[in-house]
Protein backbone atom coordinates (compact mmCIF):
# COMPACT_ATOMS: atom_id res chain seq x y z
CA UNK A 1 0.00 0.00 0.00
CA UNK A 2 1.18 3.45 -1.32
CA UNK A 3 1.20 5.68 2.18
CA UNK A 4 0.53 9.11 0.62
CA UNK A 5 0.29 12.74 2.01
CA UNK A 6 -1.71 15.22 -0.05
CA UNK A 7 -1.13 18.84 1.06
CA UNK A 8 -1.78 22.87 -0.13
CA UNK A 9 1.23 24.91 0.82
CA UNK A 10 2.50 28.37 -0.20
CA UNK A 11 6.05 29.17 -1.35
CA UNK A 12 6.66 29.70 2.52
CA UNK A 13 5.33 26.44 3.12
CA UNK A 14 2.38 27.92 4.85
CA UNK A 15 -0.54 25.64 5.10
CA UNK A 16 -2.70 27.32 7.71
CA UNK A 17 -4.02 29.80 10.37
CA UNK A 18 -6.24 29.30 13.14
CA UNK A 19 -7.25 25.80 11.77
CA UNK A 20 -8.66 27.20 8.68
CA UNK A 21 -6.88 27.18 4.90
CA UNK A 22 -5.11 31.09 4.27
CA UNK A 23 -7.32 30.37 0.38
CA UNK A 24 -9.62 29.41 -1.31
CA UNK A 25 -8.90 27.24 -4.78
CA UNK A 26 -11.75 25.31 -6.15
CA UNK A 27 -9.51 23.31 -8.63
CA UNK A 28 -7.32 22.59 -5.40
CA UNK A 29 -10.57 21.06 -3.85
CA UNK A 30 -11.61 19.41 -6.89
CA UNK A 31 -8.23 17.62 -7.06
CA UNK A 32 -8.09 17.04 -3.46
CA UNK A 33 -12.15 15.25 -3.99
CA UNK A 34 -10.88 12.73 -6.87
CA UNK A 35 -7.29 11.72 -6.10
CA UNK A 36 -8.74 10.62 -2.43
CA UNK A 37 -12.30 9.35 -3.30
CA UNK A 38 -12.57 5.79 -2.28
CA UNK A 39 -9.56 5.35 -0.59
CA UNK A 40 -8.73 5.80 3.48
CA UNK A 41 -7.69 9.26 4.76
CA UNK A 42 -5.69 9.95 7.94
CA UNK A 43 -5.57 13.21 10.16
CA UNK A 44 -5.00 14.49 13.50
CA UNK A 45 -7.56 15.87 15.38
CA UNK A 46 -7.57 19.64 14.70
CA UNK A 47 -8.04 18.98 11.24
CA UNK A 48 -11.01 16.57 12.10
CA UNK A 49 -12.45 19.40 13.82
CA UNK A 50 -12.17 21.73 11.06
CA UNK A 51 -14.45 19.23 9.36
CA UNK A 52 -17.16 20.16 12.07
CA UNK A 53 -17.43 16.89 13.13
CA UNK A 54 -18.59 15.40 9.69
CA UNK A 55 -16.55 12.74 8.26
CA UNK A 56 -15.87 13.12 4.74
CA UNK A 57 -17.77 11.15 2.59
CA UNK A 58 -16.71 8.32 0.58
CA UNK A 59 -13.71 7.81 2.45
CA UNK A 60 -12.71 6.11 5.65
CA UNK A 61 -11.80 8.39 8.05
CA UNK A 62 -9.08 7.82 10.32
CA UNK A 63 -8.56 9.95 13.19
CA UNK A 64 -5.23 10.07 15.06
CA UNK A 65 -5.39 11.30 18.32
CA UNK A 66 -4.22 10.55 21.99
CA UNK A 67 -7.85 11.01 23.20
CA UNK A 68 -9.37 7.57 23.11
CA UNK A 69 -12.77 8.76 23.82
CA UNK A 70 -13.10 11.47 21.33
CA UNK A 71 -16.90 11.22 20.03
CA UNK A 72 -16.43 10.21 16.39
CA UNK A 73 -19.27 10.20 13.46
CA UNK A 74 -20.07 7.11 10.91
CA UNK A 75 -17.16 6.69 9.02
CA UNK A 76 -14.84 7.94 11.44
CA UNK A 77 -12.68 5.78 13.39
CA UNK A 78 -9.88 6.70 16.31
CA UNK A 79 -6.01 5.72 15.84
CA UNK A 80 -3.50 6.41 18.63
CA UNK A 81 -0.81 7.34 16.28
CA UNK A 82 0.35 6.90 12.55
CA UNK A 83 1.62 3.10 12.91
CA UNK A 84 -1.52 2.91 13.72
CA UNK A 85 -3.21 4.62 11.31
CA UNK A 86 -1.16 2.84 8.80
CA UNK A 87 -2.54 -0.89 9.85
CA UNK A 88 -6.10 0.77 9.55
CA UNK A 89 -6.10 1.17 6.09
CA UNK A 90 -4.27 -1.72 5.22
CA UNK A 91 -7.12 -3.95 6.95
CA UNK A 92 -8.95 -1.56 4.70
CA UNK A 93 -7.50 -3.56 1.31
CA UNK A 94 -6.89 -0.08 0.17
CA UNK A 95 -4.10 0.58 -2.35
CA UNK A 96 -3.19 3.95 -1.16
CA UNK A 97 -3.70 5.45 1.57
CA UNK A 98 -3.68 9.65 2.51
CA UNK A 99 -2.68 11.90 5.32
CA UNK A 100 -4.55 15.23 5.25
CA UNK A 101 -3.25 17.10 8.28
CA UNK A 102 -2.51 19.35 9.66
CA UNK A 103 0.88 20.37 10.12
CA UNK A 104 2.23 18.47 12.93
CA UNK A 105 0.51 15.00 11.11
CA UNK A 106 2.46 16.04 7.83
CA UNK A 107 5.67 16.36 10.28
CA UNK A 108 5.48 12.85 11.21
CA UNK A 109 4.77 11.20 8.63
CA UNK A 110 7.05 12.40 6.19
CA UNK A 111 9.45 9.55 7.21
CA UNK A 112 6.72 6.86 5.93
CA UNK A 113 5.56 8.43 2.91
CA UNK A 114 6.46 7.55 -0.68
CA UNK A 115 4.69 10.26 -2.36
CA UNK A 116 3.16 13.54 -2.00
CA UNK A 117 0.29 15.25 -4.00
CA UNK A 118 1.73 19.20 -3.42
CA UNK A 119 -1.14 21.56 -4.55
CA UNK A 120 1.73 24.70 -4.28
CA UNK A 121 0.11 28.53 -4.07
CA UNK A 122 2.67 31.07 -5.27
CA UNK A 123 2.28 33.46 -2.49
CA UNK A 124 3.45 33.98 1.19
CA UNK A 125 1.24 34.00 4.15
CA UNK A 126 3.72 35.83 7.36
CA UNK A 127 1.05 35.32 9.06
CA UNK A 128 0.32 31.73 9.05
CA UNK A 129 0.47 29.38 11.89
CA UNK A 130 1.04 26.27 10.40
CA UNK A 131 3.60 24.99 8.25
CA UNK A 132 4.65 21.74 6.14
CA UNK A 133 7.55 21.02 7.90
CA UNK A 134 10.11 18.60 7.30
CA UNK A 135 9.70 18.41 2.84
CA UNK A 136 13.17 18.24 1.43
CA UNK A 137 13.30 18.40 -2.13
CA UNK A 138 16.64 16.34 -2.02
CA UNK A 139 14.98 13.46 -1.03
CA UNK A 140 12.01 14.08 -3.49
CA UNK A 141 12.03 13.29 -7.14
CA UNK A 142 8.89 15.71 -8.52
CA UNK A 143 7.42 12.99 -11.27
CA UNK A 144 4.43 15.21 -12.36
CA UNK A 145 3.02 19.31 -12.62
CA UNK A 146 0.75 21.33 -13.72
CA UNK A 147 0.36 24.76 -13.43
CA UNK A 148 -2.63 27.19 -13.37
CA UNK A 149 -2.62 30.62 -13.79
CA UNK A 150 -4.94 33.13 -11.20
CA UNK A 151 -8.03 33.70 -12.71
CA UNK A 152 -11.99 34.95 -11.29
CA UNK A 153 -12.32 31.74 -9.06
CA UNK A 154 -8.55 31.45 -8.34
CA UNK A 155 -6.64 34.15 -6.86
CA UNK A 156 -3.72 32.69 -6.52
CA UNK A 157 -1.44 31.05 -9.55
CA UNK A 158 -0.86 27.54 -8.52
CA UNK A 159 0.43 24.28 -9.61
CA UNK A 160 -0.54 20.69 -8.91
CA UNK A 161 3.01 18.60 -8.07
CA UNK A 162 3.30 14.95 -7.95
CA UNK A 163 6.50 14.01 -5.74
CA UNK A 164 7.73 10.70 -5.12
CA UNK A 165 10.47 9.42 -2.51
CA UNK A 166 13.58 8.96 -3.97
Amino acid sequence: MRISLIVAASTDNAIGRANELLWHLPNDMKFFKNTTWGMPVAMGRNTFDALKGKALPGRLNIVISRNASLPLPEGAVWVPDIPSAVEAARAWNAKEMFIIGGGEIYRQSMSVADRMYLTRVFAEFPDADTHLQGFQEAEWELKDRQAFQADEKHAYDYAFEMWDKK
